[in-house]
């Protein structure tokens, strides 16, 4: 940063008392000594420096040098800037020193200098008109370069988040593209992404509604509020986010991170399925793709992917699975959308009615002939009876098929 000159520290009119700078003399000729004691106070009275393993006791007292330096150079009115007060917020910001102890250093710090200069004014019969000067002119001096450190530190500490968040993002993405698959850098992928290193966890992907704009607004930080942990990602295409699901009952966990995410949602989003192992993450990204394209229930944006057997076999070898959608019904394609998107809500239907005739078409409002009708008609041009099991198995996977992969 460039040197800050402070008007106190200019040579306007800032001596206009030769008491002061004569004050101002003298206690820059101590300085050494007075900041040797000043550190030791401040490794007493302040528990980061106290053990010297954060900071150094020398780092200490070269920043009281400093401190002092500087207020007695603007009594003296040499020209002065807040430079080192801006090298000390810095520095005290990388060492992972809180704010809050180094405003408290800073306050002990000038009172411990204002002291020592009273004292040596009265020593030397400075008049008590030319104390106050040169005490409001301490107390500005103090104001200015506290202000600097703090500035300092604030912006070394928003480097320092931007940085980790741009490391997270990146081990995310790494995760979720599957490059990562040794156990012990995945354990350290879980501690810089402030995540258990076992699972279970979910991918969560969301939509994005604009450019520029996101899904899951703040939901990293609404997530935490409910206790749950995560990390994102924003792709070209959706905002992806890795969600463990803490706790003895994940299921429990999973409804609360559902009911965050159709609170939050601007988009349509998808949930994957569970999955133990952080080197699952890049299936888990697949299976909420794939909850994404699905049509949510009622009124929700939010998808989660059913997890059985059959619907995870389905989305499990796309090509392979393709095929077979399009051997087993492919014929279905003839025909015009509606009447192709009534023949796969019958069967679907059905399939939950148990096989029920009756009950497929109280579900569907319609009757139960036009429910057998629609069913034969399934067998007619698929070539599979409902009533053999190992065709009505390819039917259900192939309809699973239909359903989930686009």
């Amino acid at each position: 940063m460039c040197a800050a000159i402070h008007p106190a520290g200019g040579r306007s009119n800032a001596t206009s008392d030769p008491h002061i700078a004569e004050l101002g003399k003298l206690m820059l000729a101590s300085a050494a000594q007075l900041g040797d004691a000043m550190a030791d106070l401040l490794c007493r009275e302040i528990d980061v420096y106290r053990d010297g393993t954060v900071i150094t006791k020398d780092d200490v007292r070269d920043s009281c040098v400093a401190n002092l330096t500087y207020v007695f150079d603007s009594l003296v009115g040499h020209d002065v800037d807040v430079a080192p007060a801006e090298r000390t917020g810095t520095t005290r910001a990388v060492a992972g020193v809180p704010l809050p102890a180094v405003m408290t250093a800073y306050r002990i710090g000038f009172r411990f200098m204002w002291e020592q200069t009273l004292a040596t004014a009265r020593a030397a019969t400075i008049s008590t008109e030319a104390i106050l000067d040169a005490t409001a002119r301490i107390f500005l001096a103090q104001e200015t370069f506290t202000q600097a450190m703090a500035s300092a530190y604030r912006q070394q500490l928003t480097t320092q988040i931007l940085e980790r968040e741009e490391e997270r993002s990146a081990l995310v993405e790494a995760l979720l593209l599957g490059r990562i698959t040794d156990t012990h850098s995945l354990w350290e992928v879980a501690d810089v992404l402030r995540l258990p290193t076992s699972g279970p966890y979910v991918v969560v992907a969301a939509q994005l509604p604009a450019i520029g704009k996101l899904g899951l607004p703040t939901i990293e930080n609404k997530l935490s509020a409910r206790d749950i942990r995560s990390a994102w990602r924003l792709l070209p295409d959706l905002q992806v986010g890795i969600v463990h699901l803490r706790g003895p009952r994940p299921l429990d966990t999973r409804s609360a991170l559902v009911e965050v995410l159709e609170q939050s949602a601007t988009a349509r989003v998808g949930v994957s399925q569970p999955y133990r192992e952080l080197a699952e993450t890049y299936d888990g990204l697949r299976f909420a793709r794939l909850a994404v394209t699905e049509k949510p229930p009622g009124d929700s944006l939010v998808s989660v992917f059913d997890d059985t057997p059959l619907a995870v076999a389905a989305v499990s070898a796309p090509d392979v699975m393709a095929k077979i959608r399009a051997s087993v019904i492919g014929r279905l394609d003839t025909l015009p959308a509606e009447e192709r998107s009534t023949l796969l809500e019958t069967f679907q239907a059905w399939l939950q009615a148990g096989g029920s005739a009756n009950d497929t078409a109280a579900k569907i409002y319609c009757h139960p002939n036009t429910v057998r009708h629609r069913l034969h008609r399934i067998e007619r041009l698929t070539g599979r009876s409902l009533s053999r099991p190992n065709d009505l198995a390819e039917l259900r996977l192939a309809f699973e098929v239909q359903k989930r992969l686009p």
